[in-house]
């Protein structure tokens, strides 16, 4: 009898604290601000759910088997459709190419940046944590030959972005929250569309009075609808977030989603990190497209001096 209530609490032991993280992630309940964080290794948990139900299974405890077989479900819905890709809407052949890149206050290698422009050939690039100094090194380099209009909002140290681009940029207001400049800018497309562009840098959630800027900032956002629109750069968060799912609900898709890629991840580039040593990846440089546009292609890159990899987007325009 004793050994049988060991064997039941054990059991119930190790599936509370995933019982418990799926009922906030499900639920979008934030109980601290230390959550925001946590909520982007969702996947990592989804993938070690399954060792509770073994254990309850092994231990013979039916109820908290049953109980561990529905939490690894409730994750694995959350989780595994990114694995897999969607089906696009239907798309005509004008494209836009989007790429975007985090330059950890300015120090992205600017002859690499270089390189991605020319191998992945963009119509359009958002840069954030983009300062004076980075601008002047990329337009020396020739940034403005292959991508002559431009939108910059530069900034010393983390807050500034700016939106470079192939054709005719009419520029929109800044979104200015928390002192971080996200560049806005209405791309004039040779196919006569116009479509509002984003260069998304929302204030990393990494302390409690950072949260209502993180939160703002991606409130800020524009929801689609109208306007083709697209939301490109560094969103400091996940599709775990709920931010960014309402964002999607509005009528966006992510791209690498989109390509059953969504779990690729972007940060750190490393998998390391100056501050907290060894980190695992999560997804939180995002392209965000228009559900009435089609994703062709997607891919994530590396780029010496930052720590976050630059993602890529092939769009055709509805």
């Amino acid at each position: 009898m004793i050994r049988s209530r060991w064997a039941g609490a054990l059991a119930w032991a190790a599936l509370l604290p995933f019982a418990g993280w799926a009922v906030l992630r499900a639920t979008g309940w934030t109980p601290v601000w230390q959550w925001v964080a946590l909520v982007a290794f969702t996947p990592y948990v989804a993938a070690a759910s399954g060792a509770p139900l073994l254990l309850a299974l092994g231990l013979r405890r039916r109820a908290a088997a049953a109980v561990a077989l529905v939490v690894s479900a409730v994750l694995a819905l959350a989780v595994l459709p990114r694995h897999f890709a969607d089906g696009d809407p239907p798309a005509g052949p004008q494209r836009l190419r989007v790429l975007a890149a985090n330059l950890k206050v300015g120090a992205g290698d600017t002859a690499a940046l270089m390189q991605l422009v020319r191998a992945l050939d963009p119509d359009v690039l958002t840069l954030q944590e983009l300062t004076p100094g980075a601008v002047g090194r990329l337009e020396a380099a020739g940034l403005r030959t292959r991508l002559p209009y431009a939108v910059d909002r530069s900034h010393a140290g983390v807050s500034g972005s700016g939106v470079y681009s192939r054709h005719r940029l009419s520029e929109l207001p800044l979104i200015d929250k928390g002192r971080f400049r996200q560049a806005r800018a209405v791309v004039e497309h040779p196919s006569g569309r116009r479509i509002e562009v984003v260069s998304v840098h929302p204030c990393a959630p990494s302390y409690d009075y950072k949260m209502p800027c993180w939160a703002d900032g991606l409130r800020a956002l524009p929801r689609a609808g109208g306007e083709l629109r697209v939301l490109a750069g560094d969103f400091n968060a996940t599709l775990d977030h709920p931010p960014v799912r309402d964002l999607l609900d509005s009528g966006y898709r992510d791209a690498a989603d989109a390509t059953g890629q969504g779990l690729t991840a972007t940060w750190p580039q490393h998998g390391l990190h100056r501050e907290w040593g060894s980190v695992p990846g999560v997804t939180i440089d995002h392209v965000l497209a228009d559900a009435r546009m089609a994703v062709d292609a997607f891919s994530v890159h590396s780029l010496p001096g930052t720590d976050h990899r630059p993602v890529f987007a092939d769009l055709r325009l509805p």
